[in-house]
């Protein structure tokens, strides 16, 4: 029964971004490389795919010729970043996947949906749409896209749906901040979470936002912290910013640079509060953004049931801006 209301929750995470304004850029259908099994470094962007057998994108690999195989695969694919718009956010559809996937761009993980064994669930019906960080990408060569598959039974890969490089219609690069894709995440709760120079290496991945349901944490009733690395873009900038941090799943603080800007909690019990109903929107003091490496962190407090950041928008963006961009509704539901 998990399982299939993770699968549920993974359709609605999927919808955050669905329904912003994108087009597609580029079309991936076609020949892409595969071998099954399952190493690390196929990730990486230098590894040497010449020998590896070729595949059709989107199409069950079963009837690709690996019939009746069960188990890891990997695909592998390059896409030129010359006619990529240095001030857009760009995504990657990778349309369904069965069972469970990670996604890897110039050998950066970007996004995963279901989970690999030991806590195995599957996303098979979950529409893949992961934003890619703008830092990760080269714009004047070419880009190389590892995604690494887990089948638990029947069909398996990259099987329906639009394959191909999107970018968002009406939102720059330079004036928001993205922070949807992958943050990390410790069940704990330590003041020292919220610093800047605290190492998060050996934290849990999770996708934001998503909720906890979906890396298998259940009715929790405790802490835990997200912190995520960003880049301010050459020419962003880091006065009079708003952050719209999403609605979180109870109470919450959240830092930038080791420093407080907003929380909520209305102190009631589960049942009665309903600040997991609020959007958050904290104003960024100024001075406090700087140009490259910033850190976020966010301390949450779940009451009981679910929890996380499990709904967005989560951006920033001028304050000027912060309250038109929140009312379109079309961002979160």
């Amino acid at each position: 029964m998990k399982k299939y209301l993770i699968v549920i929750i993974l359709l609605a995470i999927q919808a955050v971004v669905l329904g912003q304004d994108t087009r597609r850029l580029m079309n991936l259908r076609g020949h892409w490389k595969f071998s099954i099994g399952d190493r690390p470094e196929w990730s990486k962007t230098n590894y040497d795919d010449s020998d590896w057998e070729e595949i059709y994108v989107p199409e069950r690999w079963e009837r690709e010729g690996f019939n009746g195989y069960d188990g890891f695969a990997w695909y592998r694919t390059k896409f030129s970043g010359k006619g990529l718009n240095k001030d857009r956010y760009h995504l990657i559809s990778l349309g369904y996947i069965d069972d469970v996937d990670e996604v890897f761009i110039n050998g950066v993980k970007i996004g995963f949906s279901g989970g690999f064994e030991p806590f195995y669930y599957t996303a098979w019906n979950a529409e893949r749409v992961y934003m890619i960080p703008p830092e990760v990408l080269n714009y004047n060569g070419d880009n190389q896209i590892a995604v690494r598959v887990y089948d638990q039974g029947g069909e398996g890969g990259i099987y329906s749906g639009s394959v191909g490089i999107l970018y968002l219609d009406d939102y720059s690069a330079k004036e928001q901040v993205f922070l949807q894709g992958v943050w990390k995440i410790k069940i704990d709760d330590d003041p020292d979470f919220a610093k800047v120079a605290y190492d998060d290496s050996n934290w849990q991945n999770v996708m934001v936002p998503s909720n906890w349901k979906t890396i298998g944490i259940f009715d929790l009733n405790d802490f835990a912290w997200y912190r995520k690395t960003f880049t301010l873009q050459p020419g962003t900038s880091t006065t009079d910013m708003t952050l719209i941090g999403g609605k979180i799943d109870d109470f919450d603080e959240i830092y930038i640079n080791g420093v407080k800007i907003g929380e909520t909690n209305d102190g009631k019990w589960l049942g009665s509060s309903r600040s997991f109903s609020e959007l958050r929107v904290y104003n960024i003091p100024n001075g406090l953004l700087k140009p490259g490496k910033n850190v976020i962190a966010v301390r949450v407090e779940d009451i009981g049931d679910n929890g996380g950041i499990y709904e967005g928008p989560v951006v920033i963006m001028p304050t000027s801006e912060a309250t038109r961009y929140a009312r379109k509704s079309s961002w979160w539901r």
